[in-house]
This record gives structure tokens, C-alpha cells and sequence, in this order.
């Protein structure tokens, strides 16, 4: 299994990106909220990937974080969801955002995502509501593109449910809450929410 990749940055053709590994070109697709991220051709790029093996051939996924790729891994466990869905899940919205749908089981979120009709939104926020929070909540999987890059609303969110809180009122909590938020400021504003809701 080829569990990373870091080289140069050759091509970027959405959904598909090139990168030249000690003179080896490696294709990878990537969901849009990683390409979005990445550096400029000819530059450095580090990614999480997830190989999947079929008659036809090899193919390597990459992901800015391990949450992405977490979150790619639960959805292809999914009946019917194939490698392409899972990347227009996460094309359509991000890691934290397909957590909130999950936990507060919002189908509408889900069914603006091109392929994915009411009745598969459905099936896939019942098979992932007991493993994508809970797995996202751990903090456990929290490593940016280059390791050393801190997500706010990872922070917030584990701050949340260190103080007591569940994770269907923290993540309504943090609905409003911009990514732009600092950790401080976050949390000031949900626990503001919180107590007027309680």
C-alpha cells in the first residue's frame, strides 16, 4: 500500500495532478478541497494517498489530511459508493461539513453533491453515523499536508467535548462558525450558542 507521496508538483488537471517522485511521474486523483490547496506547479507537494487495485489497472487517491483520507476509506465501505462518489463527496464539501450532515442526518447537504440521489444521501448517513464524528472527534487523524498545520475547527470541536458536550451540540454549535475563526474566538462563540440553547 502506498500510504504517501511527497515530489514535485508537474501537472495539475483537475481531478488528476502529476507528481514527479525522483524522476517517477505518479498520476493522482484528488478531491477539489485538496486541489484547491495545493502549491503551484514545480513546487514541493505532500499527500496522503489510498491505492485501490482492480483488474484494469492501479489507481492512487491523495488527500490534504489524513481526515480526507479517513473519510474517503469510510465512504468506499459504503454499498455502492465507488471511488469517484466518495471524491465528489469530498469535492462538494468538506471533511467537517460531511461530520455535521452525519451527525445532525442532513439529506439535503448531501443530494447537492452531483451523483448522489435522496435514497443513497440516506443509506450513507445512516452507515456513517456511528464511525465518521466519533473517528473525526479523536482528533486522531488530525495531520495537515505538511504536518505541522493545526485545523481551528478540529481544535473547537474537541475543546466542545472536552468540556461535556455531545457531538450533534457541538456540531450545531459550530454551524455558523467561519474556518477563518481563531480556536479562542471559536469556542467563545459556540459556548455562547450552547447556553443560550440550554
Amino acid at each position: 500500500m502506498i500510504g504517501r507521496i511527497s515530489g514535485i508538483l508537474i501537472e495539475k488537471n483537475p481531478p488528476s495532478i502529476t507528481v514527479d517522485v525522483q524522476g517517477l511521474g505518479y498520476e493522482v486523483d484528488v478531491p477539489m478541497s485538496t486541489f484547491y490547496n495545493l502549491p503551484a506547479t514545480g513546487e514541493k507537494v505532500s499527500l496522503h494517498t489510498h491505492l485501490i487495485v482492480r483488474e484494469d489497472g492501479h489507481y492512487l487517491y491523495g488527500f490534504a489530511s489524513q481526515d480526507e483520507r479517513a473519510a474517503f476509506r469510510q465512504l468506499l465501505k459504503i454499498s455502492g459508493i465507488g471511488a469517484r462518489t466518495a471524491l465528489a463527496v469530498l469535492s462538494g464539501m468538506s471533511v467537517t461539513e460531511l461530520a455535521q450532515a452525519v451527525t445532525l442526518q442532513e439529506t439535503g447537504r448531501l443530494t447537492k453533491v452531483p451523483g448522489i440521489g435522496k435514497k443513497t444521501a440516506e443509506r450513507l448517513l445512516l452507515e456513517l453515523r456511528d464511525r465518521l464524528p466519533k473517528m473525526l472527534a479523536t482528533g486522531a487523524t488530525k495531520v495537515g499536508a505538511g504536518d505541522t498545520a493545526s485545523d481551528p475547527v478540529s481544535d473547537i470541536m474537541n475543546a466542545l467535548l472536552a468540556l461535556g458536550y455531545n457531538e450533534r451540540e457541538a456540531l450545531g454549535a459550530m454551524k455558523g462558525l467561519t474556518a477563518e475563526v481563531s480556536v479562542s474566538d471559536g469556542i467563545r462563540a459556540a459556548l455562547k450558542l450552547l447556553s443560550k440553547s440550554s
